[in-house]
């Protein structure tokens, strides 16, 4: 597995479809469904050729403390993600969505692969229970990818450039990264095409769907920063970098954070709409970090 394949394909993809696209719209859903399954890389997590490593290089892997969770995070994800495709009346976008549950449970079977080669120890992974509410939770799950997408690009970035891990290693990971990016732009796009195509006075309830999602999953960030739980995603990559050892300013993060961000998002047809919130909040925040 390499990331050449999706690197080539994310690098240069436009939707054939030329002129301006209105949002909520029928040619909207033709862009960002299509941009997910056409960008689709059918790589197979069983044949992966893990590269074999040195002493100081296993010890950084295996002596990294989030693979439980990580594990977690994904199966959660996935089934998140198909439960709401099972419930999708327009074939076109439960296409899209069931291959999004795909790649997720792809991402969790790349995770398992990796952690049996080298023997990293990780705690037993719960039961996965179904959401009551499929689209509430599948909107939920994707404003935690974008805040969660956010840092990890930055922290991705930062492991390849700091020669942490193995370059070889690194590139394996190539295509699950950039997978998120897909993802979460898939996201975006369909909360507003959705937002736009409900009637008039229904609209206020997706909106309000939105903002306890998101007011959610800025508190659960909140309690990370007070230190009220240490066993979220969020951990992973917002103190990734600490994780690893390698020193950072907070402003030097948050820039690294911004320019992966808007390079991987920017592989795709500039019509999508992209996740606002999060490089929002940090260009706020980033004149008063040191």
């Amino acid at each position: 597995m390499t990331g050449t394949s999706l690197d080539r394909i994310g690098a240069t993809w436009r939707w054939d479809e030329p002129g301006r696209v209105r949002i909520g719209s029928a040619a909207h859903k033709q862009l960002f469904c299509r941009m997910l399954l056409d960008t689709f890389d059918p790589y197979k997590p069983a044949v992966i050729p893990w590269p074999a490593l040195d002493g100081p290089q296993l010890a950084r892997l295996t002596g990294l403390p989030f693979w439980s969770i990580a594990v977690e995070t994904e199966g959660v994800t996935a089934l998140r993600m198909q439960n709401f495709a099972d419930t999708v009346a327009d074939p076109l976008i439960r296409e899209a969505v069931t291959l999004n549950a795909f790649e997720e449970r792809r991402h969790k079977d790349v995770l398992h692969n990796m952690i049996r080669h080298y023997g990293i120890a990780i705690d037993p992974e719960p039961e996965y229970a179904p959401a009551a509410n499929p689209e509430g939770a599948f909107i939920q799950t994707g404003y935690g990818e974008c805040f969660d997408s956010f840092f990890a690009f930055g922290l991705f970035r930062i492991a390849r450039d700091s020669g942490y891990f193995a370059p070889e290693l690194v590139e394996v990971f190539e295509p699950v990264i950039q997978e998120e990016a897909r993802h979460i732009l898939f996201f975006v796009n369909w909360l507003r095409y959705m937002q736009r195509r409900r009637f008039i006075l229904t609209r206020p309830e997706i909106v309000a769907r939105r903002f306890v999602a998101l007011a959610r999953k800025v508190w659960n960030r909140l309690s990370l920063a007070r230190g009220m739980d240490d066993r979220n995603n969020a951990d992973l990559t917002r103190k990734g970098h600490e994780a690893m050892g390698i020193e950072l300013t907070p402003r030097a993060f948050m820039a690294v954070c911004l320019a992966e961000n808007a390079r991987r998002l920017g592989r795709y047809d500039e019509r999508l709409l992209r996740p606002q919130f999060m490089p929002r909040m940090v260009r706020l925040a980033l004149p008063f970090l040191k």
